[in-house]
């Protein structure tokens, strides 16, 4: 059965440290607009509190999360993980959240340089001030085994990192129609 939270039951944050894929979803505020969900890896994702988490934004094909989160008056944030082993469930964070770009003063307080998850390709911080937790039974969820990481995204970037660590030109900066590129 489901049910809500005001914060991150402590019983759920082992579970959630463990897994290995999580999804963030984003939207912009005019109806116009296209919900986003992207699927996030690697070990990205810190809780630093039952009321506040944070990821790693890496780089991929676009960056609507960012575009969504900065519209003005905008920032909202879901990000939800699934069970593919062990017992069945779901976890949703609700939440709004703030970019800490790369190399900021903020972005390096949270991931200072030299911190393993610091990877090739990444983009921003992704701070999340959690407001609701839902979790469901995730019963369709189907059992799924984890065979490892890709190393594409590593591979291609590590050239750019080791060339100019701090630029982020090699980054792809657009942004859905009406939004502000990142």
């Amino acid at each position: 059965m489901g049910a809500f939270y005001d914060q991150i039951p402590e019983s759920l944050i082992p579970w959630i440290k463990q897994q290995k894929v999580f999804w963030v979803a984003s939207a912009p505020l005019s109806a116009a607009g296209s919900v986003n969900v992207s699927p996030k890896g690697y070990d990205c994702l810190k809780v630093v509190s039952p009321t506040a988490v944070w990821y790693v934004d890496m780089t991929g094909s676009g960056n609507e999360t960012i575009s969504h989160m900065r519209e003005r008056g905008n920032g909202r944030l879901m990000i939800l993980f699934n069970a593919f082993q062990g017992p069945p469930r779901i976890c949703r964070l609700h939440g709004h959240g703030t970019i800490h770009p790369r190399d900021s003063q903020r972005f390096n307080s949270l991931l200072p340089p030299g911190d393993a998850r610091r990877l090739p390709g990444t983009r921003a911080i992704v701070w999340m001030d959690v407001e609701r937790v839902g979790t469901s039974c995730g019963y369709a969820v189907p059992f799924m085994d984890f065979v490892g990481e890709r190393p594409r995204l590593k591979d291609h970037y590590t050239p750019f990192e080791l060339s100019s660590p701090s630029s982020s030109s090699c980054f792809p900066t657009s942004a859905p129609p009406k939004l502000e590129a990142y």
